[in-house]
């Protein structure tokens, strides 16, 4: 459908918090908790993160109080959207003992996170995460076997997408072709505009659902000054990204060069922690545990993340094939920028720099993948005696 373009006050913010809820939405939103900005569920706009920035670097994050008065000025949290999509943590089935046989419990019992029980309205989501719930969405339902349990959660989610106003040090969204502007997958999405004067967002409906509730909420309609100061901040944002990635035959220079000395550079670094691929939000792997209690009365079978990082992931009958970090860094990196292109006819990667910021030995994904282009350069350049 069109988007169209209209105007919301600061002060009715909460109306569309109260709007959502009263369509029976639980709202979620980034709110500051334990030194960081997390999703979580919030009531209204008293609870977003107002004047806090983040700053983030690799191998650094820290939360700076400012005077700021932005509502969405900060970047990305550690977390992702996808601990809801997926979450880290679920449960198949539970059964209990009856006798010589055994019970399955009521899904009721099975999920103990209300959350999950619930529609969910994402307040806040940056262009970034929608391309990655795009790309989530064809690894769990684009192929011939369709996840029930994400199918669920993520028709009934309502994205409240925002435009982002500046950008993080270690994004590279442009590059990745994800952001600083929503284009799609939102239901609404919102530029926050500070003026002088005034203090608003321009708001761009995406679907029926977002119609609806914008109908809800007192707006106007966006004037040729307030499109133009939408475009403008979008646009200083993209100029203010520092990283980029040159994604130019990017599959091939990766399977053609997997022998490189470059892999064992890294992997002196790499610390093998899996921080990488839990902070990203299109990374699904994943594994089945069975739990049984002490008496055993009850057993749980549950659904965990896994990372291509631990020596379990590759284990098999004899060990594992993937012993070396060397192995299961350049797996990580291949699979993301590379083997995912087959898969799923798109790069694994949006650019949000979680990976950069949360890695401990402050490896940047940008600076690797460019130091094997350079490096491979030179030495068909020495092979071609040029």
């Amino acid at each position: 459908m069109e988007n169209r373009m209209e105007i919301i006050e600061r002060s009715d913010i909460d109306t569309l918090f109260a709007s959502l809820q009263k369509y029976g939405y639980a709202t979620i939103g980034p709110t500051v908790k334990d030194g960081v900005i997390v999703y979580d569920e919030i009531a209204g706009s008293s609870d977003l993160p107002i004047g806090w920035i983040d700053e983030q670097e690799a191998g650094y994050y820290r939360l700076t109080k400012t005077d700021d008065t932005r509502i969405f000025g900060n970047t990305l949290s550690p977390h992702s959207w996808k601990k809801f999509l997926y979450p880290p943590k679920s449960t198949i089935f539970k059964a209990r003992r009856q006798g010589k046989g055994f019970d399955i419990l009521p899904k009721s019992e099975n999920q103990p996170n209300s959350l999950d029980n619930k529609q969910l309205a994402f307040i806040g989501v940056r262009p970034c995460e929608l391309t990655a719930m795009k790309i989530q969405d064809k690894v769990f339902m684009g192929g011939a076997y369709v996840d029930p349990a994400y199918k669920r959660r993520r028709e009934s989610t309502f994205i409240v997408a925002v435009n982002c106003g500046h950008a993080g040090h270690t994004c590279f969204c442009v590059s990745m072709d994800s952001g600083p502007k929503a284009a799609a997958g939102f239901d609404l999405a919102l530029t926050e505009i500070i003026t002088d004067q005034r203090h608003y967002f321009t708001v761009e409906t995406g679907s029926e659902k977002g119609n609806e509730i914008l109908k809800s909420l007192p707006h106007t309609a966006a004037k040729k000054n307030d499109e133009e100061q939408a475009h403008a901040i979008q646009q200083k944002t993209r100029h203010e990204i520092g990283r980029t990635l040159d994604t130019t035959r990017i599959k091939e220079l990766l399977l053609e060069n997997l022998d490189h000395p470059c892999w064992n550079e890294v992997a002196a670094r790499c610390l093998t922690c899996a921080n990488c691929t839990l902070v990203c939000p299109t990374c699904f792997c994943s594994t089945v545990e069975d739990i049984t209690d002490l008496t055993g009365t009850e057993s749980e079978r549950i659904k965990v993340w896994d990372s291509c990082f631990t020596m379990e992931f590759a284990k098999v009958s004899g060990g594992s094939f993937r012993s070396s970090i060397r192995a299961r860094y350049r797996q990580w990196l291949t699979h993301k920028f590379a083997a995912w292109i087959d898969q799923f006819g798109t790069s694994g990667c949006v650019g949000c720099g979680r990976c950069i910021t949360w890695c401990p030995a402050h490896i940047d994904v940008t600076e690797e993948l460019r130091s094997l282009r350079e490096k491979t350069f030179v030495e068909t350049k020495h092979e071609k005696g040029l």
